[in-house]
């Protein structure tokens, strides 16, 4: 693909060629543009710049002015205050900018490949097996899953991995239980973990592990002689016997149904094979307490495999160290994270390891990396980095639960916002005009789109490390800050489509803008630099950010300039391009998001 230069960045070069000729000694000085309110740019680096070379820096700016490449891009330029410089471009480089990123023939919008892709392993959407997912389990799965995209779409190889809890000593009481009534399960469907089973059977899936973990809880703490059979069953367990395992395979398979039954909800494609759990490391385990023992990066202290920090210390003063084996000989947390990380690295060739996961378990993570670290499995080539994430809150600020106080259920949550959303798209479609209205089914769709989409915006709006409020009532709000919001100004701009009817938008280089026309097409331009900003910091809260000022700008162009009805048959195709460029930013930033935009609302 050929690369679109954006505006920003050829705005840039013109300023930094013309600073070296003003001030040749500086070199390849870094002029500092940013977008401003007084011009379209503003460039703040010849204050810097002037006082490292004792000049006046008035004087500088002008001389820098005096050498700037005015005409094709650049309309205006002014020196301001004490030596800054405010640029406006021309309406003509606005209009074929976005011509040509409209024209990239691989539908990219001319968002460029990374050229220091690598290989990416992203941690991401870790339910337990035989548990609920519950709302805690909601920012894992919807923050990875817009990284995930997002890297992919900047040319990054991402290679997904969902490292479920598969393993442990409850799952020595489960399967005694099992293998004592076998037909607990008996209804478990063949095909496990394909999205058609899981949108049918998930509900029940879960109701049947919920039943049989409450009898098995019940009877191991009523029996004793079960309790007994069901630790003997745990050591049955760990040490592979086939019959043990043939029957907690099916807690995996039955779990994996519901699994993927929210997922479906999530609107997420999960692949059968990134579902990795504890499990999957299992044969490691012997062998990396091994290794980081012989490099002494593991000591034996009291019997148990530990590695010790000197910044890491208990309320007493003393050490806290990382457990890698316990002294009973068991592996703990960190024995299976670190066995993962070799082979992330080793056989899966990462570059980057990612983990979306809870700020509450930052200490072990920054622990397991350290240790990493020193055994040489991460260093300047190879990088781990937690993506820590903060928590659900209710309206009241407190950590979202039931009026019972019990945790929400993920799909209880997912089905009230849909139940939501689906009333406001009612409500909205009943002032459609006759040939706009939406059918019942239809409805029902978009409802889904719309209350999904509001629950992941209004996570993925809010940076990964601070806690949000989970109010639905705002979420699909028509006004604000809201996926809704975003939504109605795509379906908006595809009525205005339909309602062209043969006309076509194309692009007029030679028109003038007006005001609402220049803002919307500036930052229509700069959605390239977004992305790229959003995948190099693993922030998809810029994009929305981005994408919701897009839509404000809209706004304001709908309001201000007629598009069917504009003066002349030429700045009608000007303005139809113009709001298809936006349409097609929209989806664009939307689908990186995992959010549906729907053709008629």
């Amino acid at each position: 693909m050929a690369s679109v230069t954006s505006l920003t960045a050829s705005v840039h070069q013109r300023l930094a060629d013309a600073l070296s000729a003003a001030l040749p000694e500086a070199g390849a000085a870094d002029p500092l543009l940013r977008r401003s309110d007084r011009a379209d740019f503003q460039a703040n680096g010849i204050l810097a710049l002037a006082k490292k070379a004792k000049a006046n820096p008035r004087e500088l700016a002008g001389q820098v002015l005096d050498s700037l490449d005015k005409g094709t891009v650049i309309a205006e330029a002014e020196v301001s205050g004490p030596g800054f410089l405010n640029l406006t471009v021309t309406d003509r480089a606005i209009t074929e900018n976005l011509a040509a990123r409209l024209a990239d023939p691989e539908g990219r919008l001319g968002v460029p490949l990374s050229p220091a892709a690598g290989t990416t392993v992203i941690d991401y959407a870790q339910p337990n097996v035989a548990k609920e997912m519950h709302v805690g389990h909601l920012r894992s799965a919807v923050i990875g899953d817009a990284v995930a995209q997002i890297l992919r779409f900047t040319g990054e190889s991402v290679v997904p991995r969902h490292h479920i809890g598969d393993w442990g000593t409850q799952f020595g009481m489960l399967i005694q239980y099992l293998i004592e009534h076998p037909h607990e399960l008996d209804h478990s469907a063949e095909d496990a973990g394909t999205a058609g089973s899981a949108a049918v059977s998930g509900e029940e899936a879960m109701s049947n592990l919920d039943r049989l973990y409450k009898a098995a809880r019940a009877l191991f703490d009523a029996d004793p002689e079960f309790k007994d059979r069901a630790r003997r069953k745990v050591v049955d367990l760990q040490a592979g016997d086939p019959d043990t395992l043939a029957v907690w395979q099916k807690f995996v398979d039955e779990s994996k149904v519901y699994f993927y039954s929210v997922f479906d909800k999530l609107d997420m494609v999960i692949e059968d094979a990134d579902i990795v759990g504890e499990s999957g490391y299992n044969d490691m385990l012997a062998e990396t307490c091994r290794l980081l023992e012989e490099s002494g990066v593991a000591v034996v202290s009291e019997g148990a495999l530990c590695v010790f920090f000197d910044d890491v210390k208990g309320p007493d003063g003393n050490p806290v160290p990382l457990i890698v084996r316990k002294s009973d000989g068991g592996y703990g947390y960190a024995a299976t994270d670190l066995s993962a990380i070799r082979n992330r690295v080793f056989d899966l060739k990462a570059t980057t390891l990612l983990y979306v996961v809870d700020a509450r378990q930052s200490l072990h993570f920054k622990m397991v990396f350290e240790t990493a670290r020193r055994a040489g499995w991460l260093n300047k080539e190879v990088t781990a980095r937690q993506l820590a994430f903060g928590t659900v809150l209710g309206k009241d600020g407190k950590p979202f639960k039931t009026r019972e106080g019990e945790t929400v259920r993920l799909v209880d949550l997912l089905d009230e916002a849909v139940e939501r959303a689906g009333a406001v798209v009612r409500e909205k479609a009943e002032g459609l005009p006759e040939g706009e209205r939406l059918s019942e089914a239809e409805i029902a769709e978009r409802g889904a789109q719309v209350g999904i989409g509001a629950v992941k915006y209004a996570d993925l709006s809010t940076s990964a490390s601070r806690d949000y409020k989970f109010d639905l009532d705002q979420m699909v709000s028509l006004n604000g800050d809201t996926s809704v919001y975003l939504q109605y100004a795509y379906a908006r701009i595809q009525s205005i489509l339909r309602r062209a009817g043969e006309a076509r938008g194309a692009a007029h280089p030679e028109l003038a803008l007006a005001p609402a026309e220049r803002a919307l097409g500036l930052h229509a331009d700069a959605f390239a630099e977004t992305v790229a900003e959003a995948a190099a910091e693993y922030a998809p809260h810029k994009l929305t950010a981005y994408l919701y000022q897009l839509a404000s700008l809209l706004t304001t162009f709908y309001d201000k300039c007629p598009v069917l009805k504009a003066e002349s048959p030429a700045q009608v195709e000007n303005r139809l391009f113009l709001v298809e460029t936006t349409a097609r930013t929209l989806h664009q930033g939307m689908a990186l998001l995992g959010i549906r935009t729907p053709e008629r609302l």
